[in-house]
């Protein structure tokens, strides 16, 4: 199963102090926009999403069709079938793509331990 890029997916309560601090760590902006409460910090290939006020807890990301560069992965396995492979295996999901649909989709499940992983496809 090809997950694609991953990134972890934090919930900060101030999203300037957090950005400060992982440049200190040496990651610079990527992507997203302060102004609608999210930054993409980005360090080598070490991805760091830094979200104010969007959701609770950490999340676990991985992006379907996407290096750490946000460049198209030829060959990627299209967040359905990561999907049906999942529920095959026995996971509840807790949201889950449209299987009658194309492109960009998404969905969640919850590991052992509680921690959120977002499979989110963005082509």
């Amino acid at each position: 199963m090809k997950l694609g890029a991953f990134s972890v997916s934090l919930s900060v309560k101030d999203l300037m102090v957090s950005k400060e601090f992982y440049e200190k760590l040496g990651f610079t902006t990527f992507a997203g926009e302060a102004a609608k409460n999210y930054l993409i910090m980005k360090n080598g290939n070490a991805l760091v999403g830094l979200f104010q006020g969007m959701f609770e807890g950490n999340i676990l990301t991985f992006n379907p069709g996407w290096d750490e560069n946000a460049a198209l992965v030829p060959g990627f396995d299209d967040v359905r079938a990561i999907q049906q492979d999942l529920k095959a295996k026995g996971l509840e999901l807790m949201s889950e793509a449209d299987e009658t649909t194309k492109g960009p989709a998404s969905l969640m499940v919850t590991d052992p331990d509680g921690n959120l992983v977002l499979i989110d496809q963005h082509v």
